[in-house]
């Protein structure tokens, strides 16, 4: 599959550069055409095995299933645009009452958004409405989004809060990075000191219970690196919120819609929100996202929230395919998707055993991240050899992402064809092979 640079990519890249407001492109020449199904192609004609599916928004494939296209193509020849939160309509209104049904028992209210920084920006401004109180409690490595409410929570990169404060009033707190422990302790003899710190500093010291009208989790940590916790630490976080009659709101925004093989990544802790937020997927590549509030919080006041586009009929028409073919298939989709989890996980621990660079693999369902190191007892990070690898990879035709400070983020369609899932692994695993070659030579 050897990717070809020729002169239109260059020139494609080169013009992105004069035009364009810099953003996170950097990593790879990848000029997007088309997609079909568990493929990428470019506009040369390169073609790649997707594991990035777009930041997780083409759960369900590249350019979505036909009938979601059908459904939008049909929509748009009536009209897109009805602006929903200021006028009424059928559409957004049956779509979420079928959302709903999703969801745990007690959920009953929905807004639509156009992305999951808008989705946490409503979040947050409703447990505040909510509760009438003012502060919120957030993580280390969390993203919420780049937008002034979402970026307060969001302590991932310092770039993205270069220059922007004073922002609001968040506070944060380690979140349970086992592999990295911040007080060099190990689970389970840990005794969850990272839970015991909120309870003796933030909660102490920073952040009046009282006066805390929230905690913001992802139940994966998605950007900070796919991150998974110990149930333990989701649970303990639960009842420090019902300890102090304050909301958990879970940002399932990547991990959400049957990302991790449940609709809820928190659903695999056993554990409910009070306010959940989801995006990417859930537009099935159209822009759309959705603060879902549990019903016995009551409402807010008429002009207190609001926007434009939310709602937007064309997207919800999209929406509302993908959620009936997703309803109407569930049980095979989760079975489906414990299989090919279980083919990814057994790749990468056999990589992980036999490379000194494979620190640490981890994930749920088909939400996966390897990280990367210079060397597995001091664990330093292996920033360039990540890369290197993503690189090596992408010149052999297959697309990942980075997340956090050295991993990789695998996060193939949840139905990807599971010989094409085997072949994208062959190009990690080379990959990884010839990155670990070149730090001995």
């Amino acid at each position: 599959m050897g990717f070809r640079l020729d002169s239109r990519i260059k020139n494609a890249i080169e013009r992105d550069g004069r035009f364009m407001i810099t953003t996170t492109k950097g990593d790879f020449p990848l000029v997007v055409d088309r997609t079909e199904g568990d493929f990428i192609y470019d506009i040369s004609g390169n073609r790649f095995i997707d594991f990035s599916t777009f930041i997780s928004v083409y759960n369900f494939g590249g350019n979505s299933r036909k009938e979601v296209r059908d459904a939008i193509k049909k929509q748009v020849d009536i009209t897109m645009h009805a602006a929903f939160t200021d006028f009424y309509g059928e559409r957004p209104v049956a779509f979420a009452e079928n959302l709903l049904k999703v969801f745990p028992r007690g959920f009953g209210r929905v807004f639509f958004a156009n992305s999951g920084t808008e989705a946490n920006e409503a979040a947050l401004k409703f447990s505040k409405i909510f509760t009438k109180r003012q502060y919120t409690l957030a993580f280390y490595n969390a993203f919420h989004g780049r937008t002034y409410g979402s970026l307060s929570m969001t302590a991932s990169k310092i770039v993205h809060r270069q220059n922007i404060g004073p922002l609001g009033p968040v506070v944060h707190a380690p979140y349970a990075y086992c592999y990295r422990c911040p007080f060099k302790l190990e689970y389970p003899s840990c005794g969850m000191a990272c839970v015991d710190y909120i309870k003796k500093y933030p909660l102490a010291k920073d952040l009046p219970p009282n006066d805390t009208a929230a905690i913001f989790i992802e139940p994966i940590q998605g950007e900070g690196g796919y991150v998974v916790p110990p149930k333990e630490f989701i649970t303990e976080m639960r009842k420090i919120a019902d300890d102090n009659g304050m909301l958990l709101v879970a940002d399932e925004v990547q991990s959400g819609y049957m990302r991790t093989g449940k609709f809820l990544a928190l659903s695999n802790f056993g554990v409910e929100a009070d306010i959940y937020t989801l995006a990417k997927s859930i537009g099935a590549g159209l822009p759309m996202g959705a603060t879902v509030v549990r019903r016995s919080l009551g409402d807010i006041p008429e002009g207190a929230h609001g926007n434009t586009f939310g709602g937007n009929l064309a997207a919800v028409a999209g929406a509302e395919a993908l959620l009936k073919y997703v309803r109407a298939n569930m049980k095979r989709i989760e079975s489906g998707i414990r299989e090919r989890s279980k083919i990814v996980m057994k790749r990468l621990e056999s990589m992980k055993e036999r490379y000194e660079i494979v620190g640490d693999v981890r994930g749920i369902g088909l939400m996966i991240g390897m990280e990367i190191v210079k060397d597995k007892k001091t664990k330093e990070p292996g920033i360039k050899e990540r890369d290197m690898i993503m690189t090596r990879a992408f010149e052999n035709g297959l697309v990942m992402l980075p997340a956090g400070e050295c991993s990789i983020r695998l996060i193939p369609q949840v139905e990807i064809d599971k010989k094409v899932l085997e072949k994208g692994l062959d190009i990690l695993e080379e990959s990884v092979k010839a990155v670990s070659k070149t730090r001995h030579t």
